[in-house]
């Protein structure tokens, strides 16, 4: 059942008795004896971890295990697989790794939950935010697991962090000597395109460590094939992954039939996922990006912004989506407590929505009919974009089409890279 140390599979394939079991195992072939496990399969699509456990954790088989996930590392049935792993006697669940929000997902933006042992479970529970290098491999070794195994859904962005705690996670895993299993769930927004922005490697932060495109276009699983291959080649984990079944590129969360949870505070819906990758640069600005509201990421604004702004953005004719005047008070965050002007961003065909275009558009034309924009004095927007292009082409008075076309070459060569670690048609 194992892959190769890379684990490159050929898109769709079958590999070993997982990909047998995962073909032909109903509902009732995939729940364990004595009523251990989980019933997968409801849906079309069957997650790394469906598969994993239909497998009877046999890519486990002897090995002390721990887990990197969040709230969204849960069964088709809604339990967490930390739940469900843990009283199954086929595996030896002995500690959970926790990052931005923590395990249980009880922190806010930029928190973690520490070091605990979980109440349901009795498991010793290890943070990992902010952590990487040597001090990550040393809770690792402290842990003393054999295997990491990380389940987390992503967002289908750059900045979303827990990719960055994928790749940290990665490398500390080699620094470790721990063998290291990724489990697959889809990218929210469809796997069609890599769009934006290259980060410039000048620029790694936590919200961008390496040279990926603004939104990806990959799921969890190609991700850490690229990063192991690209950026790790020097010391790469003992990578393994488990992919998906039923899944297709072209696929929208909605269509997988899988619960969703939010996976962090501010990305309440798949929608919010679908415009997230755009509209996130106005964290980088002085206006709200609509967190304390119920429409983070969709709602922008700020004092002194009137209908002008709606109506330039219409202007420009963008496909896929409209936006809205619109009013709104945060509860937290920016202007929490004030009322606020600016635009709901309304998506109306994602087929052919641009969600980084968009949010460049938006930048454009709040900078254009507004006077009060401004930039985060720290320049937070360089760290987002990966540069300092699209600050300064926009300062310039660049139109969207030219800060768009700017960065044409990097994300052709990105593309070129991105399409070897393809794993799905």
């Amino acid at each position: 059942m194992s892959l190769s140390r890379r684990g490159l599979l050929a898109a769709g394939g079958a590999v070993g008795a997982l990909a047998a079991t995962a073909a032909s195992a109903g509902p009732a072939a995939a729940r364990p004896a004595h009523g251990k496990g989980h019933d997968g399969g409801h849906g079309r699509v069957r997650t790394g971890f469906d598969r994993l456990a239909a497998d009877g954790y046999a890519l486990l088989k002897g090995q002390r295990v721990g887990v990197v996930t969040n709230p969204t590392g849960i069964t088709s049935d809604v339990r967490h697989i930390v739940d469900v792993m843990h009283p199954d006697d086929r595996v030896d669940l002995t500690a959970v790794f926790g990052p931005e929000h923590g395990f249980r997902g009880t922190a806010q933006a930029g928190g973690s939950e520490g070091r605990y042992d979980d109440p349901a479970t009795g498991l010793p529970v290890y943070d990992t935010y902010l952590k990487s290098g040597q001090a990550l491999a040393d809770v690792f070794t402290a842990s003393g697991v054999d295997t990491i195994v990380f389940d987390i859904q992503d967002a289908g962005a750059r900045f979303y962090t827990y990719i960055w705690t994928l790749y940290d996670c990665l490398e500390a895993a080699a620094l470790a000597g721990k063998k290291f299993v990724v489990l697959d769930r889809p990218n929210p927004v469809t796997g069609r395109a890599a769009l934006g922005p290259v980060l410039d490697p000048a620029f790694g932060t936590f919200v961008g460590r390496r040279e990926i495109s603004q939104a990806h276009g990959m799921t969890v699983t190609e991700l850490a094939l690229l990063f192991n291959g690209e950026f790790l080649a020097d010391r790469p984990a003992d990578l393994e992954i488990v992919k998906m079944s039923g899944w297709s590129r072209s696929d929208f969360f909605d269509g997988t039939g899988l619960p969703w949870v939010p996976p962090s505070p501010n990305m309440p819906t798949p929608e919010t996922a679908l415009v997230y990758s755009g509209t996130c640069l106005f964290e980088g600005t002085n206006l709200s990006e609509g967190r304390g509201t119920t429409r983070p990421f969709e709602l922008l604004g700020a004092e002194g912004v009137d209908h002008t702004w709606a109506a330039a953005a219409n202007a420009l004719d963008l496909p896929g989506v409209a936006f809205r005047e619109a009013y709104f008070a945060p509860t937290f965050s920016k202007f929490q407590g004030k009322t606020v002007g600016g635009v709901q961003v309304h998506v109306q065909d994602r087929e052919v929505f641009d969600p980084v275009r968009t949010g460049i558009a938006l930048l454009v034309t709040a900078k254009q009919s507004w006077s009060g924009f401004a930039w985060r004095p720290d320049n937070w927007i360089d760290k987002l974009t990966g540069n300092t292009r699209v600050r300064t082409m926009i300062d310039a008075g660049a139109d969207t089409d030219e800060v768009v076309g700017a960065w044409a070459d990097d994300l052709a060569a990105f593309r070129a890279v991105r399409k070897r670690y393809l794993q799905y048609r």
